[in-house]
């Protein structure tokens, strides 16, 4: 492990070097020679700037962004109830975008990309909603143990209805398995820039809630005592969970684990108190995700593999690492160490 002053500087280099790797990397003849000389200001060839302007870079953005996203919602969730494994597929979220996007499929034949967003958003706004009243149900506040298992049941539930909805109307059924993919490869740029905004709200909520999540990491009990309103706290980093990986969702499909695995690295460098771990996971998460484009667009050339299958890679064999190695399985900083 580094020092901790190279840390940050070692996370920023790694990013900067797999973005330039991004922008030269992909089927056709544009490669780093000609990706160099984009960025040098040298645009006369337009087949060079078609690809790199219109290709590359809004996929090299949206990886930075929706990587950054899912990064940040999961020490949200990991935080709000205390559980280290917590991720937006445990909580219900990708699970209610996913369902509605079905949904949507099947009431309307097809859905246009800018239909597939909408219809993703309001599922996992729809999810996150039902998981803050399921947990609450017959209760004052709700307990970090409530919010886990209603986001079991509405997990659960949403996957069969999904496959009841689709086992219904089989051209439904192949419309919906492309977008379940998880990629990067259908992005636009003008369904990134509508998604842009969903994504600043997110992570201006994160930025809100620093000081409030804080104050959660010490019990409920301590936070009351600090004046904070623990089932406040959870509402409002729900709602920035599903701003964060509904618009996520809505962009490139569900992307599982990444919510989990970056918040583990961020906590494996150091990263405890909540500011840096936001901070590191953002980062974690934009590498990691960019790192599994990158791959998905190599390992099959001059074919694609969903990134999300590139990540599952991954994240599948840490669950059990993780499990095992029960020390960095602790949000506080005497298990981290």
């Amino acid at each position: 492990m580094p020092p901790p002053r190279y840390r940050w500087p070692a996370l920023l280099a790694v990013l900067l070097a797999l973005s330039a790797l991004s922008l030269a990397a992909g089927a056709g003849r544009v490669g780093l020679a000609e990706s160099w000389a984009w960025l040098l200001g040298q645009r006369d060839d337009a087949h060079v700037v078609m690809v790199i302007e219109h290709l590359r870079l809004p996929r090299l953005i949206a990886a930075l962004a929706v990587g950054g996203a899912l990064g940040c919602a999961g020490v949200l969730l990991q935080t709000v109830t205390r559980n280290p494994l917590a991720e937006p597929g445990l909580l219900g979220v990708n699970s209610g975008a996913a369902f509605a996007v079905a949904l949507g499929f099947t009431l309307l034949g097809t859905l246009s990309l800018a239909g597939q967003m909408a219809w993703a958003l309001a599922g996992a706004l729809v999810g996150a909603a039902l998981v803050l009243l399921l947990a609450r149900a017959g209760e004052t506040e709700s307990s970090p143990l409530r919010l886990i298992l209603a986001g079991i049941a509405l997990t659960a539930t949403c996957h069969g209805l999904m496959a009841w909805l689709l086992m219904s109307r089989q051209e439904s059924l192949d419309q919906f398995r492309f977008w379940s993919m998880g990629s990067l490869a259908r992005l636009t740029p003008e369904l990134l820039w509508a998604g842009m905004p969903l994504l600043v709200a997110g992570f201006a909520g994160c930025m809100l809630l620093l000081r409030p999540l804080s104050m959660l990491t010490l019990g409920d009990e301590q936070a009351r005592g600090l004046g904070a309103r623990p089932d406040r706290i959870r509402m409002l980093a729900m709602v920035c969970v599903a701003l964060l990986a509904g618009a996520a969702v809505a962009l490139v499909g569900p992307i599982a684990f990444l919510g989990l695995v970056a918040p583990y690295f961020a906590r494996g460098l150091g990263a405890i108190a909540v500011p840096s771990q936001l901070a590191s996971s953002a980062l974690f998460g934009a590498a990691l995700l960019l790192a599994a484009d990158i791959a998905a667009r190599l390992i099959v050339s001059p074919f694609e593999a969903p990134a999300s299958a590139v990540i599952a890679l991954l994240g599948a064999p840490l669950v059990i690492v993780m499990v095992r190695r029960d020390a960095l399985l602790s949000l506080t900083r005497t298990g981290a160490e």
